[in-house]
């Protein structure tokens, strides 16, 4: 069975700023770079690019944490980049840190230890971003101890 292919049409509003079309039934979402290039009211590229790790990667727990019928009771996920020049002088993302929160203690999760060794595998567009940037995931739950 084929894989649909995801798609999105950007459309130039002004200078740097762009309308990003996900589907006809979604908002639009604008992106835009910050000052002296752009006037910084959407989210950058690389605010696009962590929220899109970060959403794949808690997503991705939530289904291993959902095989075991664990409730992850809630989760807040952070995902920061180290943004540096490469040898010609370009700035990069050259590294990606993702901090997923539970809401539930890790004694009240059945088959952890199973659930934080394969949840990053189901992560499409981290695990392919991954590919080309070094990416940590910190996995902490409801007492703020860190799980992984």
């Amino acid at each position: 069975m084929a894989e649909s292919a995801p798609h999105v049409t950007l459309r130039q509003r002004d200078a740097y700023q762009f309308d990003i079309e996900f589907a006809a039934s979604l908002p639009l979402l604008r992106s835009d770079e910050p000052p002296p290039l752009g006037q910084g009211n959407g989210p950058t590229p690389a605010q696009l690019l962590l929220a899109a790790v970060a959403n794949c990667m808690s997503s991705s727990l939530l289904f291993a944490l959902g095989k075991f019928k664990n409730d992850a009771r809630g989760m807040t996920t952070t995902a920061s980049a180290e943004i540096g020049r490469n040898d010609a002088g370009r700035l990069r993302v050259q590294h990606i840190t993702v901090r997923i929160e539970l809401g539930a203690a890790a004694a009240e999760l059945q088959h952890l230890d199973r659930i934080l060794a394969q949840f990053e595998e189901f992560c499409t567009v981290g695990q392919s971003v991954r590919a080309g940037i070094p990416t940590d995931i910190e996995v902490f739950d409801g007492s703020g101890a860190r799980l992984n």
